[in-house]
C-alpha cells in the first residue's frame, strides 16, 4: 500500500490539552488526514462509536480515567488501532500500553515528522493484516459499500442509514463469516450498558435487513445464528447466494 492511499484515513485525537490536541490535529491534517478530537476518556469511547476511526492517538494523562482504562474500554469494542503518547522516560507506561493492546507509542516531546511517520507505519501494517479495510466493499452485483464515504449502495441505489444501523453494518462486515454474539454486537454498536437488551439487536437487524435485503424474510447477507447472533456472509469465499439457504428468520 502507498502512502497516498493512506490520506483521508480518519484519525481520532485524544489528549485533554487543547493546544496539544490542536498541534496534533494540525500536522495529521497538513498530510492529509482527517481528524476528530476527545478531551476525556468518556467522550473518545463515544466519539469511537460514532465516527469509527482508522486509528486513535491516545494520551496517557486524561482527566476522568487514565489512558490505560480508555484503551482497555476501546479494546473490548474495538481492534481500531492505538498509538498511545507517554511522558519521556515512562519506559513502565510504554509496557503497559503495549501489553494491553496498544499499537505503538510516542514519547513528549515528539516531532509532527515522528507522529506522522508512526501513523503512517501503524496503518500500513494494519491494513495489510485486515482483510476488509474503510475502501469500497462489493458485495455482489447488487450490494456495495462505501465505508469511505459512508454509503451503502443496493441496485445502484444510495440507501440512507441511520447512525446505528450503519454501525451495526460496519461491524458484521468487517467480520464477514463469523458470528457475532449478541454481548459483542450490543457492546459494539450501543455499549456496555446495554447488554442486558438483545431486543435492540434484533430490532436493528430487522430495520438493516428491510433496507439492505430483497426478501427480508429470506436474508442472504445477514444471517441468524439462532440463540448465539448473526453473521454477515463471507462474500470474500463465497457468493451470498449460495448460503442463502443457511439463513432463517429472526
Amino acid at each position: 500500500m502507498t502512502d497516498t492511499s493512506l490520506r483521508d484515513r480518519l484519525i481520532l485525537v485524544v489528549d485533554d490539552e487543547e493546544k496539544m490536541a490542536r498541534f496534533i490535529r494540525l500536522n495529521l491534517e497538513h498530510d492529509g488526514f482527517r481528524v476528530v478530537e476527545a478531551h476525556r476518556g468518556e467522550e473518545a469511547i463515544r466519539v469511537l462509536r460514532d465516527a469509527l476511526p482508522d486509528l486513535v492517538i491516545l494520551d496517557v494523562m486524561l482527566p476522568d480515567m487514565d489512558g490505560f482504562e480508555v484503551l482497555q474500554l476501546i479494546r473490548e469494542i474495538s481492534q481500531v488501532p492505538v498509538i498511545m503518547v507517554t511522558a519521556k522516560g515512562e519506559e513502565e507506561d510504554r509496557i503497559r500500553g503495549l501489553e494491553l493492546g496498544a499499537d505503538d507509542y510516542v514519547t513528549k516531546p515528539f516531532s509532527p515528522r515522528e507522529l506522522v511517520s508512526r501513523v503512517r507505519a501503524v496503518l500500513r501494517r494494519t491494513e495489510m493484516a485486515s482483510p476488509i479495510s474503510k475502501e469500497v466493499v462489493e458485495v455482489d452485483d447488487r450490494l456495495k459499500i462505501d465505508f469511505g464515504r459512508r454509503e451503502v449502495w443496493v441496485e445502484g441505489k444510495l440507501v440512507k442509514l441511520r447512525p446505528t444501523e450503519y454501525r451495526l453494518l460496519y461491524h458484521l462486515v468487517q467480520n464477514a463469516g463469523w458470528v457475532l454474539t449478541y454481548d459483542q454486537i450490543l457492546a459494539k454498536v450501543w455499549g456496555y450498558e446495554y447488554r442486558d437488551e438483545p431486543h435492540y439487536v434484533r430490532l436493528y437487524v430487522n430495520y438493516l435487513r428491510q433496507k439492505i435485503e430483497k426478501d427480508p424474510a429470506n436474508p442472504k447477507y445477514i444471517l441468524t445464528e439462532r440463540g448465539v447472533g448473526y453473521r454477515f456472509v463471507d462474500f470474500r469465499r463465497q457468493k451470498p447466494s449460495e448460503v442463502s439457504q443457511e439463513s432463517t428468520k429472526n
